[in-house]
């Protein structure tokens, strides 16, 4: 064998084998990026989860508004890449408890029945105004002695919560905006930031308050972070008083 025979020989076995290292080191991390995203969901491959839409307001029970449609749109892909599987329920025949498997839940108390217990029993420092008439306060969101209002076109707000009930069971993701286009822009959040999300709490349990900026121009794409209310919000609203 020549000097040029053996050059050619080493120099594609060392490209053989810096392209195997290359892979096996891509193959490594987004693996292990695909295990932090499945702890971080409850969505181990092959696991069911559960997503459970409201109603449309307004609209029949039966009814489902656009944006939220969208919303399950953005937790589906998520679902997809964990390789889990997703039932759709409807929030007035989700009878059962939490733990056993994820859910997802959409959709402020007014339009969601079961987002209203998981206030409750979770978050018993949450407050919603639920009336239906027009006014200032119409879906406002109290929390931490902070009254978040629905400004309509300029501002809107949601609650976005990881909740869990111990150590080894599935977190609930509740996504209870004031509008539909609320809900889609948390949906929206939690996909792009989940990683930051797990990483700041540990795959714990937190809920924050969102604010999407005017609506009328941007939809559910401007979004930003306005408080931090994990505390305030697992604190039942008498013993904060």
């Amino acid at each position: 064998m020549n000097d040029d025979v053996r050059n050619i020989v080493l120099g594609v076995a060392a490209t053989a084998l810096s392209g195997g290292f290359g892979w096996f080191f891509r193959t490594y991390l987004w693996r292990r990026a695909l295990r932090r995203k499945q702890a971080f969901f409850g969505l181990p491959t092959g696991s069911d989860c559960l997503f459970v839409v409201n109603r449309q307001m307004g609209g029949t029970d039966s009814s489902l508004h656009r944006n939220d449609a969208f919303a399950l749109l953005e937790i589906s892909a998520l679902i997809k890449d964990c390789g889990a599987n997703v039932q759709i329920v409807t929030h007035d025949a989700a009878r059962q408890g939490f733990g056993e498997r994820a859910e997802f839940c959409v959709g402020g108390p007014v339009s969601n029945a079961r987002t209203t217990a998981h206030l409750a029993s979770m978050l018993p420092g949450v407050r919603v105004d639920l009336s239906t008439e027009a006014g200032p306060d119409r879906g406002a969101i109290q929390v931490g002695g902070e009254t978040y209002r629905w400004e309509k076109g300029v501002a809107e707000y949601v609650l976005l919560a990881r909740l869990t009930g111990g150590r080894d069971s599935r977190p609930v993701f509740l996504l209870s905006g004031q509008t539909a286009n609320s809900n889609q822009a948390a949906a929206r959040y939690l996909a792009r930031h989940h990683t930051r999300l797990a990483r700041e709490y540990r795959n714990g349990s937190f809920c924050i308050v969102l604010k999407v900026v005017n609506s009328d121009a941007y939809g559910p794409d401007v979004t930003e972070l306005a408080a931090d209310v994990t505390g305030a919000a697992r604190t039942p609203a008498a013993a904060a008083a």
